[in-house]
């Protein structure tokens, strides 16, 4: 039906009521679960399956996406939906798949324990659990007569550790990037390269083990709903990337002493003609300022062609450094949609030399979308002659 791995075959195999599923990136925990619930659902008619995440938007550039592409993947799997496709089998507006022999898979957020009184399932799968509160687990554990599993990135304790893993009913499987034979190469060797960087990511990305990540750049933001009607576009911020790295854009704005970021794009694989109908899909207009990794002059000429108001970063000594200190005068504010942001930013830290001092820059890992935002306080935000920070 498709190809799986090994984490796939412990969560499959598990008769735990409770599997816990401790993970680096890219290790396939996610991806790996949903499998196990599509075999399960298939298997046993007439079953729920709840797939519980912290909001919508991180459920729909995460579960669901990789639901999606489990599905299409696999002919013989797609046949199963009701109407034998993706089109009829699932309703994206309520974000359920439903089965020929009666089973569901649904994706739903829980705005507080309360809410997540209602309904009963067969199975119940907390993605990134360390994003949901406890109360809101427990009335979901409460309602599931199955088995609950639960994924994470390790990058420190929460509830999971205190009142889950010692239950005599639970299973941890730590799994991380060595585990998941379908990513390239290339990354593998991206990842297994932060040993050289820094010790804390390392042993949470790359080996999946529980850490605290010590030096965040930004230790205090806010996420909020959507952008405020009355706050002004300040600049649109562009890193490339495309076979590894994800090509990252956000939209940002002010509003007095705020800054709201808003994530445009954030994907792998696009060519510059691409970005370009990616940027118009997103509403991206041909006055709109628009800051670019200038180490990209092609890139940035080819869009620049295309009719938008596109330029280089200014970059210079200590910029990296500099460009972090003016975005920290400001209250950083993170639309809820902007998933990858949300993610980069709590891993986003100051490196350190070999005595273990923190240096003038973050560690380069996982950087896209914060390399965006600074790209925006070079080119838009200048300091004065007594400290303070204006738009330019």
């Amino acid at each position: 039906m498709f190809e799986s791995s090994v984490v796939f075959e412990a969560n499959y195999n598990s008769t735990s009521d409770i599997v816990v599923n401790q993970g680096g990136t890219s290790s396939g925990k996610t991806f790996s679960i949903l499998q196990v619930l599509f075999v399960k659902s298939i298997q046993e008619s007439n079953s729920v399956t709840t797939v519980a995440g912290q909001d919508i938007p991180n459920l729909k550039a995460g579960a669901i996406r990789d639901a999606l592409n489990i599905v299409s993947s696999s002919k013989e799997l797609e046949s199963l939906l009701i109407g034998g496709s993706i089109k009829s089998g699932y309703n994206i507006t309520d974000r359920i798949f439903t089965f020929t022999n009666g089973s569901k898979i649904e994706f739903k957020s829980y705005a507080d324990a309360q809410d997540a009184k209602s309904g009963k399932r067969k199975y119940l799968f907390v993605n990134e659990a360390n994003g949901i509160k406890e109360d809101v687990y427990e009335q979901l554990q409460l309602r599931t007569f199955g088995q609950t599993f639960i994924d994470y990135n390790p990058d420190a304790e929460f509830w999971v550790h205190d009142n889950v893993i010692p239950l005599d009913n639970c299973q941890l499987v730590i799994s991380d990037h060595r585990h998941n034979p379908f990513i390239p190469d290339k990354l593998h060797e991206k990842i297994e390269a932060l040993k050289h960087k820094d010790d804390d990511l390392f042993k949470v990305y790359a080996r999946g083990l529980t850490g605290r990540i010590e030096g965040l750049v930004f230790r205090n933001y806010e996420v909020i709903d959507k952008v405020p009607d009355d706050a002004k576009l300040l600049a649109v911020g562009l890193d490339f990337g495309f076979t590894n790295d994800p090509t990252a854009c956000l939209r940002v704005f002010q509003q007095g002493d705020d800054l709201i970021v808003d994530e445009l794009i954030y994907s792998t694989g696009l060519t510059n003609p691409m970005i370009c109908d990616e940027l118009r899909r997103n509403g991206v207009g041909r006055t709109d300022y628009i800051v670019a990794d200038s180490a990209e002059p092609k890139s940035i000429s080819e869009i620049y062609s295309e009719g938008f108001n596109i330029h280089g970063a200014e970059k210079g000594a200590d910029s990296i450094k500099n460009s972090i200190d003016i975005l920290k005068r400001y209250n950083i504010k993170i639309t809820r949609s902007s998933t990858n942001t949300r993610k980069e930013i709590k891993s986003y830290k100051w490196d350190t030399d070999r005595l273990g001092k923190p240096v003038n820059k973050p560690v380069d890992f996982n950087n896209h979308a914060m390399d965006s935002f600074r790209y925006i306080a070079l080119n838009k935000i200048k300091a004065n002659n007594h400290g303070h920070y204006s738009v330019r």
